[in-house]
Parts: C-alpha cells; structure tokens; sequence
C-alpha cells in the first residue's frame, strides 16, 4: 500500500483557527490513526480506535432511515468535559475533533466542514492490499 501525505500540517490550521480545540485526528474507518494536530501519537490511536466503534453505531441508526442509504456524515457528542464531532472525509477517512466547552460549537462544525471541503482528497484511506494476510 502506497504510504498517504502527511497531513498534520493541513489539520494545525484547525487548531489555530478555532479556540479551545484539544485534539484533531484523522482516522480510517477501521480505526487507525492518519493524521494528527496538538495530540499525542498514544493519544490520537486511542482517540481512532474509538472513534472506529462510535462510526459503526452511527451507520447502524442511519441503516434505520428508509429512505437513506446509511452512511453517517457527522457524529456530535455533547459531554461534561466539552464537545466530541466526528465527520466523514472522504472514502474510508474521518475527522474527529474534541474540544473543551467553551468551544463554540457552530464554529468548530463550519471549520471542519471547510476542512474536509479543501482538503478531503488527502484525507481518503484507499482499501488495504494485504487484509486477511494478517494472521
């Protein structure tokens, strides 16, 4: 599998632009890690590995629409100790950010909508090559 940009320094602007943004990441849909801005590598694995479950809940609900096709296109969650927003970009990749709750919170969701707009064909996870091979 051909390696994919690093594109930590697309998702900085992100972090600039909206105060009190803590963590951004860019994941696959089985949960890896791709791109990271003021987080931790620990930090961001353990953030795509949850975000991987959250993602497969949300295409369950959606499968409940009738007359959707059940793909989710953002995920929020509103909790004590701030805001969580996961939204699709692109083929196999999400954005997910959290960030604290003085955030506002329209802000956050327009910035990463512009994000993955600008940039959403870097943040794409073509299928792996060699799954089934790994055991």
């Amino acid at each position: 599998m051909q390696p994919l940009p690093n594109m930590d320094w697309m998702l900085t602007d992100l972090v600039s632009s909206v105060p009190y943004v803590r963590h951004v990441v860019v994941l696959s849909s089985d949960g890896l890690s791709i791109g990271q801005a003021n987080t931790a590598p620990d930090t961001a694995d353990a953030i795509a590995a949850a975000c991987s479950g959250i993602q497969s809940l949300a295409r369950a609900i959606a499968q409940m629409f009738p007359q959707g096709d059940g793909s989710t296109h953002m995920v929020g969650i509103e909790a004590d100790g701030g805001y969580f927003s996961l939204m699709a970009a692109g083929p196999g990749a999400y954005l997910a950010v959290l960030a604290d709750p003085e955030v506002d919170a329209g802000l956050l969701g327009n910035r990463m909508r512009t994000l993955v707009i600008r940039i959403g064909q870097h943040m794409t996870s073509p299928p792996r090559e060699d799954v089934g091979q790994a055991m």
